[in-house]
């Protein structure tokens, strides 16, 4: 974080409105020229004349004083008053060429309130100041100079802008010149003078790694409150080390974590939607967060407040984390698409004992089926419905062994992609690959080969076949043929009258990556499950109950078919570990 190389009590941070920047800044030669084009541009217009006269916050401008030698001059002297332009120098270039667009064009009077020069780009810094005065020998120049060329067409395209607005182009300059004035602010963030210029572009630019609201909200903390600014900090870090807990992060968000290269930025996204809820969920604006969060602390009673609140929020999830039965209850609900914030928000004035039943409800919401209708539910047309349902089982089984202190793990859940499969895939003709064939053939064969069975012959026959369809190239139409004679050696008599895509024929598996055995039977499925838990790896509790028939009564268990009394007692076992969570018939 930008906070580890900077020393924040000597930094200035703020929100600088648009109209208040002035001065000289500087772009060294270690940047490149302007390069912004039509789309940036424009969306910066939009971005200023959607703000409708309301605080908003445009990126970043990160700047440092330049600092005179012991031997001063006049020139030295007049060099400390000029800013080196670090970061932002797109946006400020851009910024600087609207209200000179809007001088030139007479729509206002006052001429840009700050300059920009260039170290490398000569000749740059006078264009920029006759843009617009002669249009057609602006263009003969920018055909000639590469940096010409791109500042002449932002500036075209700020031409178009506001030519758009046809006979409103005088209201809506002025209207657009005030909101620079009034509420549009950049986030100014002046580095103290020991900071090395090019270690900080390289850090925000090359590396791509830009303030992030959490840094920002942290470094405006700190320049509050000096005296208490160690403690903050340490507090802060306490705080960031619980969320880099994968197991912790994995239960409250679904998130990547290298998308969260600080993990507060979680607490504090919703802390800054509890304060200002969002008019809908679409792409959250960048910093809108730390905007809501700066106006919160200036306008609370102590300075204290808002810091509290993050505190509370990271002492509520740990809390969470450490709650066995509500550890299931909200991990289950964040793997299914609910935020975090959202769960907060239903936690806010109510008993644990409230919460709990708060969350069944929610849980009730998010399955959405009668028992009735979980019965018919189908891969085809319900697939994210049996998934949650097959999830919560898994869950709920977890956390109904009263005797354990397992806990479900959401993060080996991700990290092993389990999806919804078939338990037993009766078509192979989903394949269309010979590599897929050749696998499919290969992973059959190794259980045939393996599988005691009073049919030895049937058995012995198949992996002839099987081999000498591997010692040669295969048409789609001799695997197709192939692969049914397997599958139907592998089924039970009754089995190809029933449906295989209702839920009592799915479970969570991490076949999804291998085509060739999410196509499998049962016997090639229940081999590769068995084999992995043997390695240690991590299966759903419930899809080794699956494949270990533990669901089937003792006597009707034959280990290597996918039977439908199997279904029939699985699906039995399903309504039974999610009864408490499915819709009352009838209820709306």
């Amino acid at each position: 974080m930008i906070t580890s190389n900077v020393d924040i009590e000597q930094a200035v941070l703020e929100l600088k409105l648009v109209g208040d920047i002035a001065g000289r800044f500087f772009v060294p030669g270690y940047q490149r020229g302007y390069r912004w084009g039509p789309h940036e541009v424009t969306a910066l217009l939009d971005d200023v004349w959607g703000s409708k006269g309301g605080p908003y916050s445009l990126q970043p401008i990160v700047v440092k004083r330049r600092v005179a030698h012991a031997a001063r001059s006049e020139d030295e002297l007049q060099d400390e008053a000029v800013l080196e332009l670090i970061d932002g120098q797109q946006r400020l270039t851009t910024l600087y060429m609207i209200f000179h667009y809007m001088r030139v064009q007479g729509l206002q009077n006052a001429p840009p309130p700050w300059t920009i020069a260039y170290e490398t780009r000569p000749g740059s810094a006078s264009f920029l100041e006759r843009l617009g005065h002669e249009y057609e020998a602006d263009a003969v120049d920018a055909a000639k100079n590469i940096d010409f060329f791109h500042i002449h067409r932002a500036y075209h395209c700020i031409k178009t802008w506001f030519d758009g607005h046809t006979t409103r182009r005088q209201f809506v300059a002025n209207e657009f010149y005030g909101y620079l004035f009034k509420c549009v602010r950049v986030i100014w963030y002046e580095a103290p003078h020991h900071e090395d210029s090019v270690t900080l572009f390289t850090r925000l630019n090359v590396g791509r790694i830009p303030l992030t609201d959490a840094e920002l909200f942290k470094a405006l903390l700190l320049s509050r409150s000096a005296a208490r600014s160690a403690e903050r900090a340490a507090q802060w870090d306490a705080m960031e080390r619980d969320l880099r807990d994968p197991e912790l992060w994995a239960f409250i968000t679904t998130d990547r974590a290298e998308d969260h290269p600080t993990r507060l930025t979680l607490l504090l996204d919703a802390l800054a939607d509890r304060i200002d809820p969002p008019e809908s969920c679409l792409r959250r604006r960048p910093y809108r967060t730390f905007d809501t969060l700066r106006l919160a602390v200036e306008n609370a009673d102590t300075e204290d407040e808002i810091w509290n609140q993050v505190v509370d929020l990271h002492a509520l999830v740990v809390g969470w984390f450490d709650d066995r039965d509500l550890y299931h209850r909200i991990g289950f609900l964040v793997a299914v698409g609910v935020p975090i914030g959202r769960l907060m928000e239903t936690a806010s004035g109510r008993t644990r004992s409230g919460f709990t039943s708060a969350l069944d409800d929610l849980i009730r919401r998010t399955i959405g089926v009668t028992r009735e209708e979980l019965v018919e539910l189908s891969y085809l047309v319900k697939a994210e419905k049996c998934a949650r349902i097959l999830l919560l089982m898994n869950v709920e089984t977890v956390r109904n062994n009263r005797n354990s202190s397992e806990l479900f793990s959401f993060r080996a859940l991700r990290e092993g992609r389990w999806s919804l499969e078939h338990i037993h895939a009766q078509n192979a003709a989903d394949l269309t690959k010979a590599e897929q064939w050749h696998e499919w053939l290969h992973l059959h064969r190794k259980a045939l080969v393996e599988l005691p069975t009073e049919d030895a012959a049937a058995a012995a026959e198949l992996i002839r076949d099987i081999e000498v369809a591997l010692s040669r190239q295969l048409t789609r139409h001799e695997f197709v043929l192939l692969a049914a004679s397997v599958s139907a050696f592998f089924a039970s008599d009754t089995q190809s009258a029933t449906d295989p895509h209702t839920i009592d024929n799915l479970a969570l598996l991490s076949s999804g990556a291998n085509s060739a055995l999410g196509n499998a039977v049962f016997e090639v499925k229940r081999s590769t499950i068995l084999m992995r838990d043997r390695q240690g790896e991590f299966i759903p509790v419930c899809t080794r109950n699956v494949f270990l028939k533990y669901y089937t009564n003792t006597d009707a268990r034959q280990f290597h078919l996918w039977s439908p009394q199997d279904r029939l007692q699985y699906l039995d076992a399903i309504i039974k570990k999610v009864g408490p969570f499915l819709t009352a018939e009838g209820a709306s």
